[in-house]
């Protein structure tokens, strides 16, 4: 847990350094979010929220904070919290890929924190609504199995 916490702020670090410096045309954003989580075990059904803050280098580059909450849709479990970073670039007109790192908290009593490394793509479907495809693998502590989530997810930018 402690490592997973250190690493979580390593990364964050550089973002909230970035928070105090002029903006060039920084957005927030939420989304609703829906995909489908699997294991070794079991494949489920997942849905959330999501909603952050990403901050322009420059003309290509962003790097922003996001929190998420997501639930399984199955029987005896929660909702699961996170908190993270995503680091990502504007690679064709009204479009983004992204890598992200988050921290997210048990979905179950018995179910251990999870650190999760994940890919995606964004694209504006128009000025303020977009669409969002992204893949993330939880490392899942207390020896229980790692987790896949794909997410489709629709979301509004202010």
């Amino acid at each position: 847990m402690r490592r997973s916490c250190v690493f979580v702020a390593a990364v964050l670090a550089p973002v909230l350094a970035l928070a105090g410096r002029p903006a060039l045309a920084d957005e927030a954003y939420i989304e609703g979010t829906g995909g489908v989580s699997w294991t070794s075990e079991e494949t489920d059904a997942i849905a959330g929220l999501a909603m952050g803050y990403d901050v322009d280098l420059d003309e290509t580059f962003f790097v922003g904070v996001e929190g998420t909450a997501e639930k399984l849709l199955t029987g005896g479990t929660r909702v699961a919290w996170g908190i993270g970073g995503r680091v990502g670039a504007e690679v064709l007109p009204r479009s983004k890929i992204f890598t992200g790192v988050n921290w997210q908290s048990k979905d179950c009593r018995e179910c251990g924190n999870a650190v999760g490394l994940g890919v995606g793509w964004e694209q504006n479907l128009s000025e303020k609504i977009y669409a969002k495809l992204e893949f993330k693998h939880l490392f899942v502590e207390n020896g229980e199995p790692d987790a896949n989530v794909g997410i489709v997810g629709l979301g509004m930018m202010f």
